[in-house]
């Protein structure tokens, strides 16, 4: 199977005190962190995607325009949902969405680029510690 617009993925967790918005220092409330749903998105589509390239491609996030509509409490499941909608050359346009047990709890658009990760890699700047 090639990748085509109207592919769907999905990602879930539980929210546990580490996806809080208190553990990433952002407003110190024990509910889903908009940081982690935001990469329980970006997964979704990386899922989707990863399976249908060809060995050596991944892909990477560049976009993300997503609104957190609603609390998600420690212990819920939230459910993120990636649908492709857009393929532009190397350019990957999702819509996504996240539930919990009750309700949307976010939603948005997505994009991500194709790349080749040894060529990706090998033109990182290398760390003071290597």
């Amino acid at each position: 199977m090639a990748l085509a617009v109207g592919m769907r993925g999905e990602a879930s967790l539980v929210v546990g005190e580490a996806q809080t918005a208190a553990a990433f220092g952002a407003g110190g409330v024990l509910v889903l962190g908009t940081p982690v749903m935001i990469g329980l998105m970006e997964n979704a589509a990386w899922q989707l995607v990863q399976p249908e390239l060809p060995e050596g491609e991944s892909t990477v996030g560049t976009l993300v325009n997503v609104r957190h509509l609603a609390a998600t409490p420690m212990g819920g499941h939230v459910v993120a949902t990636a649908e492709l909608i857009e393929i532009d050359g190397k350019r990957l346009v999702f819509r996504v969405s996240a539930r919990d047990d009750t309700q949307l709890v976010g939603e948005g658009t997505h994009e991500r680029f194709r790349i080749v990760l040894e060529r990706f890699l090998a033109r990182l700047p290398k760390s003071p510690e290597a």
